[in-house]
């Protein structure tokens, strides 16, 4: 039986250069693309994938959120991170929520194909480069990071931030997560009080800083 995957990333080129490499693999098959968290997490539902290559940065909602609701959902879809991103700061929170492998976006297609059929025998597979930057972080005690958004925020806080950083209003926000205009407000104010940062344009930065959001990827 054929691997069934799903290609999220927010660059049509990349899910393209994908879709073209994986088809030459006898046992894997593309079923979906997607193009932010958002439709991945209602993809993998109509889908069923095996397994979700998922870029971090992308709109609507990021990588490492998405993969938290789809692991929350479906505990035996695999998921393995396809980031530039090499800061522990990315790698933790994303196998935090629920990812089985890590890999660069500079990785060789040998090793993406290594990656999907290692998490498809049930163990974790993380690029040897990123596998020392933990190791050194561990060792200096920095795997945890006190101020990220991942600790300081709640799923729901996380997802109005980023859609305020990329310029969704009030209304937007509440339709988008189907929530009322006034919890939406409280939920500002929380995200303002918890990070320490009272105007937009600052938590704009730090959304795209804590890889909430695609903004000046």
């Amino acid at each position: 039986m054929r691997i069934k995957i799903i290609l999220a990333d927010d660059h049509q080129i990349v899910r393209q250069g994908l879709r073209m490499l994986l088809a030459s693999e006898p046992d894997m098959m593309v079923v979906g693309e997607s193009d932010n968290g958002r439709d991945t997490v209602k993809l993998t539902q109509e889908l069923a994938p095996d397994v979700i290559i998922m870029d971090i940065s992308m709109p609507d909602l990021n990588g490492i959120d998405a993969t938290r609701q789809i692991v929350a959902v479906n505990s035996r879809v695999k998921i393995i991170a396809l980031s530039m991103h090499s800061d522990s700061l990315f790698v933790l929170n994303m196998l935090r929520s629920g990812a089985w492998g890590y890999l660069l976006k500079d990785c060789a297609l040998e090793e993406l194909v290594k990656a999907i059929r290692t998490v498809m025998r049930e163990k974790t597979y993380i690029s040897p480069g990123v596998s020392d930057i933990l190791i050194k972080d561990f060792a200096h005690n920095l795997a945890e990071e006190p101020c990220s958004a991942y600790t300081l925020l709640t799923p729901r806080e996380r997802e109005v931030l980023q859609l305020m950083a990329e310029g969704r209003n009030t209304l937007q926000i509440a339709n988008t997560l189907c929530l009322s205009s006034k919890t939406v407000e409280a939920h500002r104010k929380q995200i303002m009080n918890k990070v320490g940062i009272h105007n937009v344009a600052e938590l704009t930065k730090y959304a795209i800083r804590q890889g909430l959001t695609s903004l000046g990827v």
